[in-house]
């Protein structure tokens, strides 16, 4: 396992660079607090649905930049490179759960 983990996510015209660590569920996006850069609640569980679906809610601390498209575009983006980054981090656990969601296209 590494210690960081860095990947990136697109989606549409959106590009997320996410940094990974092991932490306490902090989440950074563009210098600000996930739910004050969305706005919007949906958006934010959609950025964090990979935690969900791999069991590590509060395990890891994300520091992201998103660029590019529209704020849905962006969240995309940002699950997407969660997604890589989890898969990354410790590709036994956590592949084949972020693959069979879907997250991993």
């Amino acid at each position: 396992m590494a210690e960081k983990t860095y990947a990136t996510g697109r989606r549409k015209n959106a590009t997320a660079r996410v940094w990974l660590s092991p932490g306490t569920g902090e989440m950074t996006i563009n210098g600000r607090p996930l739910g004050e850069y969305f706005g919007r609640t949906t958006l934010e569980l959609s950025a964090k649905k990979p935690f969900e679906i791999t069991d590590t809610k509060g395990q890891f601390d994300i520091y992201a930049t998103v660029s590019g498209g529209g704020i849905a575009g962006q969240a995309g983006a940002l699950r997407h490179g969660i997604s890589r980054a989890l898969a990354s981090f410790d590709v036994e656990r956590f592949r084949s759960k972020l693959k069979a969601a879907g997250f991993l296209t």
